[in-house]
């Protein structure tokens, strides 16, 4: 069963916006046994549309349609799709009723052209979206689906997710799949290759695996087909779990700082945290985490000396001596945060994020990281790239994996 997805919106061709829909709706639709054969961003142009949504049911099984749907004046695609199949456009009363309940909700007035979007073409499957004004739509013409939703990505997200792929799986015989994500940190997508390259080369045909990397972590997709294939995966991560122990911190959709969260409430800890060169991302992911009140006391953002110094009580003899990006340094912020805190764990960073600020001592991307415990304070060295962005990413996350390997 194979799809083409197709995203409306200027803004992508644009670069300034990333088509995080294209890659939402595959990811999706491959958990269930569909293979994406092109994912394709086009403008708010009707000819266009028309061209690719033709050339696309000849190829495809399945076309997805993101965008265009809103009550701005250039979306046009519920006409174009009425046009497409011939059909006139008829007002769905529950998506109206759905749409005033909606704008209620929020204190908002109830306006002709939300209610517009309420008319949709005749021969239209309606899916309520509870969380926003455009329903999403499906078609079915000679075995063939197209399906229509709004290209907001958090509407989009929630109504691939609750409706159309629950209906896909009621309407089509999909060859079952089985898909695992086995969650790493600590070590590079060409590290790991090599580390896992043997267990990797001996896995079944019926087994692909996929690097997923990202800033701060590696994503191992294991994906097995065949009604054997939930228990020769499992085999496989049971093997795998072996070779990289250390690395393995979760699986599909953990988050590295929700698992803190339950560990930390396990052992009746509260955290603080003391962020120089992480300018407050660190605290931002524990803080991500609903319920993180119960454990998260509080952060000082110490990216001058000064306030090393006067708030967290690090030495200017040690900042002197050892400088800013130090183990000894770090040691001191994360102990003096966790006075000041009054917990019994804190985090500190202090780092170069760069471009710029390196030395040949202390390249960029030099971090030092401490977590400190009731029992001792520990501290770590990293070495990452010349991007801020990531260097920052990369370092809260390597401080989130510390304190799990410290609370566990």
């Amino acid at each position: 069963m194979q799809a083409i997805i197709i995203n409306i919106g200027n803004e992508l061709l644009s670069g300034k916006t990333i088509n995080s829909n294209g890659a939402f709706i595959a990811e999706q639709i491959a958990k269930v046994g569909i293979t994406t054969k092109t994912i394709l961003s086009i403008a708010d142009n009707r000819e266009d549309l028309i061209q690719h949504l033709t050339s696309s049911l000849k190829i495809a099984d399945i076309v997805f349609i993101t965008g265009g749907l809103g009550p701005t004046n250039d979306d046009m695609t519920k006409q174009i799709l009425a046009e497409y199949y011939a059909v006139g456009m008829k007002t769905d009363i529950q998506s109206e009723e759905n749409i005033k309940a909606f704008l209620q909700k929020r204190n908002l007035p109830i306006t002709k052209i939300n209610l517009d979007q309420a008319k949709v073409p005749e021969n239209a499957i309606i899916f309520p979206n509870l969380i926003g004004t455009a329903p999403g739509m499906g078609f079915y013409k000679k075995g063939k689906y197209v399906f229509s939703l709004a290209g907001v990505p958090f509407e989009m997200r929630n109504l691939i997710k609750t409706e159309i792929v629950p209906f896909l799986l009621q309407k089509l015989d999909l060859e079952k799949i089985y898909v695992r994500d086995i969650l790493t940190q600590g070590m590079g997508e060409s590290f790991l290759s090599q580390r896992i390259e043997k267990w990797e080369k001996a896995l079944p045909k019926t087994i692909s695996l996929a690097y997923l990397p990202s800033p701060g972590t590696v994503k191992l997709r294991l994906s097995a087909k065949g009604d054997k294939g939930k228990i020769i995966l499992q085999g496989e991560i049971d093997t795998l779990i072996k070779l990289i122990p250390e690395l393995i911190w979760g699986y599909d959709d953990d988050k590295l700082e929700k698992l803190i969260g339950i560990k930390l409430k396990e052992k009746n800890y509260c955290i603080a945290t003391a962020e120089s060169c992480t300018g407050g991302h660190l605290t931002h992911l524990i803080t991500s985490i609903s319920g993180s009140s119960d454990y998260f006391k509080g952060s000082i953002i110490a990216y001058s000396n000064e306030i090393k110094e006067k708030q967290l009580h690090v030495s200017s003899q040690t900042i002197k001596k050892h400088g800013a990006v130090s183990e000894e340094v770090v040691k001191e912020m994360a102990e003096g945060v966790c006075n000041k805190f009054n917990t019994e764990i804190a985090i500190s960073t202090s780092g170069i994020a760069g471009p710029s600020g390196g030395t040949k001592e202390k390249p960029v991307g030099t971090v030092w990281i401490a977590v400190a415990t009731p029992e001792k304070t520990i501290a770590q060295k990293f070495i990452f790239g010349d991007n801020r962005q990531r260097n920052i990413i990369r370092s809260s996350y390597a401080a989130l994996n510390m304190l799990r390997k410290c609370l566990e």
